[in-house]
């Protein structure tokens, strides 16, 4: 409160918004996701009576100085959305003291724990390929569980939208949660398991343009993603889903972070992925406010910092190098490929990022380029309202 200067915080404006918006249209189920941990978060009003089932993806290092400073606290902060005699659905793979945090609250709240990632299940990704123009991979999900809950579903072929292991393995825990309703009483088919996986995608995760919004953009003839990664984590998973997809591509990153992330462990995750290109670090309003923005000059030092660690060469806009690297000339002339460094610029607004990601790529002819933006939700946000107009 003393932060939020004695008001109720932007999250909480929004999370009542969600709870009035539900109760209006009387849904069936409301999926709740927490804002900040789970124990004392703005969304863990629900009671046992009102929550179906929680669900604990992961445990990672986001939010871990309001957490208590490590992961075994944060982890307690998100059992606090166990309720008794609630299942939980655990996504996964856990440290196992981690994991063991999480299950000795259920043991204590009575709650019985289903596990996406447990040896009976078998997930596996078996291939690329495009659907309605966009990129999206088969897979095969196969749950059997019988701990706590018996239940299984076996599910070939499904074509996901949403790209990489990590989203396979999201795929994998919407399945349990789904079959766990089943257990429960509703009525739900593997067929509609399968098509509300093959249906499902989020504005900013794993989201590719169409080449024409990507023309829109000014960015004809590049595959443009949208994804809201902004943790060293998913900043990983971010990379192996390109390395997978677009394994010779040229790629440039879009990034605006807000001003509590790991700034250089999101770099250093990208930056040992592949070879990038170019990297254009921007602003973007957080949270319908600046306070929380990173200003790019200072996401440049953080680059500039993890390229060092990394022994990777770069070229930034405070050398002269740069300047020479923006010069008009031939398309695919050497002098323009800063002799395999990556180019660092920064811009303070999308337009600006997305006239020099033009003029950098310019000089790369007709090769195969991916624009990722990325580091935040918000920037994602940005870029559809460009398009929206």
């Amino acid at each position: 409160m003393k932060e939020e200067n004695g008001c109720i915080s932007h999250f909480e404006v929004f999370t009542t918004m969600a709870f009035l918006l539900f109760a209006d249209e009387n849904v069936d189920f409301a999926v709740i996701e927490a804002g900040l941990g789970g124990a004392r978060d703005a969304t863990n009003i629900i009671s046992s009576s009102g929550l179906v089932a929680s669900v604990i993806t992961t445990v990672g290092e986001e939010h871990l100085a309001a957490l208590g400073g490590s992961l075994e606290t944060i982890a307690m902060a998100k059992a606090g959305i166990i309720k008794q005699d609630r299942p939980l659905v655990l996504g996964g793979p856990f440290v196992p003291h981690i994991e063991r945090i999480i299950r000795d609250k259920a043991v204590a709240m009575n709650s019985p724990v289903v596990s996406a990632y447990d040896t009976g299940n078998k997930c596996t990704m078996k291939s690329f390929s495009i659907l309605n123009g966009r990129p999206c991979q088969i897979c095969d999900i196969l749950i059997q569980v019988v701990k706590d809950m018996k239940m299984s579903c076996k599910l070939h072929d499904v074509k996901l939208q949403m790209l990489g292991d990590h989203q396979l393995q999201n795929a994998a825990t919407a399945t349990c949660v789904a079959l766990v309703l089943r257990n429960l009483g509703w009525s739900i088919s593997d067929k509609s398991i399968r098509y509300g996986l093959e249906d499902t995608y989020l504005l900013g995760r794993s989201q590719f343009l169409t080449s024409e919004e990507a023309e829109v953009l000014g960015l004809t003839g590049s595959t443009v993603l949208l994804d809201g990664a902004h943790t060293k984590e998913s900043a990983k998973a971010l990379m192996n889903t390109i390395r997978m997809a677009f394994p010779k591509a040229q790629l440039v990153f879009v990034v605006a972070m807000a001003s509590d992330k790991d700034h250089v462990g999101f770099a250093r995750e990208i930056l040992s992925g592949v070879h990038v290109e170019t990297v254009v670090l921007t602003e973007a309003a957080i949270a319908g406010g600046v306070t929380r923005t990173t200003p790019a000059s200072l996401l440049r030092d953080s680059w500039i910092k993890a390229s060092g660690e990394l022994g990777i060469g770069i070229v930034h806009d405070g050398m002269a190098e740069y300047s020479e690297l923006l010069k008009e000339q031939p398309v695919g002339s050497e002098s323009n490929l800063g002799d395999g460094k990556t180019v660092l610029a920064t811009e303070s607004c999308l337009k600006g990022c997305l006239r020099t990601a033009n003029q950098i790529l310019s000089r790369r002819g007709d090769e195969k380029r991916v624009i990722v933006f990325t580091g935040s939700l918000h920037i994602a946000a940005s870029v559809l309202a460009s398009l929206a107009g």
